[in-house]
């Protein structure tokens, strides 16, 4: 399990994120269409997993903007927004934002993606929640990089994850 901080405050994760140089699990996620969506879907891209709490905290929103500035310059790749937001808030959010780089995913119906990564909190405030993180996954499906952020509140190095990709 992962040891994280929210305001100085330790809460835990279910488990750690996957090792890198593993294969990437599968998921079912839900994307604002209402439809599901798998690893597979995405076949033949690198993926940028953003994986945060909820898109209406400030931390998150950032995030989610960040890496829609920065996805259409990176070849071959796309970036997946994960929450166990409703797929509304998301859609909501991104339109209002005019955000149309990223790709927007929910874990809300069965929980399995975070608890399958390892990520979601078992404890504190933001229990059943997921965990900020970064997952970066090559084309064959092998996870090569991954950032845990240890204080919730933080915003992930995005520059880490993204010279992963080079």
């Amino acid at each position: 399990m992962a040891n994280i901080t929210l305001g100085g405050t330790p809460i835990e994760t279910i488990g750690s994120l996957p090792e890198v140089g593993s294969k990437a699990p599968d998921f079912k996620l839900t994307n604002t269409e209402l439809k599901d969506k798998s690893i597979s879907d995405y076949k033949g891209y690198r993926l940028v997993l953003n994986i945060f709490p909820s898109i209406d905290t400030g931390t998150c929103a950032q995030s989610v903007r960040t890496f829609n500035e920065k996805a259409n310059q990176i070849e071959n790749t796309k970036v997946l927004c994960i929450s166990k937001d409703l797929p509304f808030a998301m859609a909501r959010f991104c339109g209002a934002e005019g955000l149309d780089n990223v790709i927007n995913l929910s874990d809300y119906k069965t929980g399995k993606f975070g608890n399958d990564y390892g990520l979601t909190f078992t404890n504190g405030a933001l229990e059943t929640l997921l965990s900020r993180c970064i997952v970066v996954i090559d084309t064959d499906g092998t996870i090569i990089y991954t950032e845990q952020v240890s204080e919730i509140a933080d915003e992930p190095n995005y520059t880490n994850a993204l010279n992963s990709l080079s």
